[in-house]
């Protein structure tokens, strides 16, 4: 079962955060979902991490080569183990839902949200009090101090 890590978008943009996730869920042998809440938004996306730094293998959903795919972009609310890659790990951004049996099928799940959208803090922090009141682990962390650290944790450990 996954623990549910928030991350709190303040400084860098979302095109920062993401190569990161992906790279470190590919290093750890996961297929990844990400799970967007606008196919303008995923097809942006797509031609973003194709012009990263960095090779991050992937592709959008809707294509002939879904379940080949070490990292799929969509925009549906399909169950991440129902996902034609088979991901372990699903990334969601701009409050795509994520259930609590969803959490439980995977090995890692980000949870990412603009900490400078009023409405996308309220989403995240309500889809916090979801997963945590499932029994779902969940952490939060943000990058107030200049780096990425876990400023809390359910439950409190």
């Amino acid at each position: 079962m996954a623990v549910a890590r928030f991350y709190h978008l303040t400084q860098d943009p979302l095109e920062v955060l993401l190569p990161v996730l992906i790279g470190k869920a590919i290093e750890g042998g996961l297929r990844v979902a990400l799970r967007g809440s606008e196919r303008a938004r995923m097809e942006a996306l797509d031609l973003q991490l194709w012009r990263g730094d960095g090779f991050l293998p992937h592709g959008l959903a809707g294509g002939p080569q879904d379940a080949d795919q070490p990292v799929l972009l969509c925009c549906d609310a399909t169950p991440a183990p129902d996902l034609p890659n088979r991901p372990g790990c699903l990334i969601t951004l701009d409050a795509s839902p994520v259930s609590a049996d969803e959490a439980r099928a995977l090995e890692r799940l980000c949870i990412v949200f603009d900490g400078l959208d009023p409405q996308a803090v309220e989403a995240a922090r309500g889809q916090w009090r979801a997963l945590t009141q499932a029994d779902i682990a969940a952490e939060y962390w943000s990058r107030a101090s200049g780096r990425w650290t876990c400023e809390a944790r359910h439950p409190k450990g």
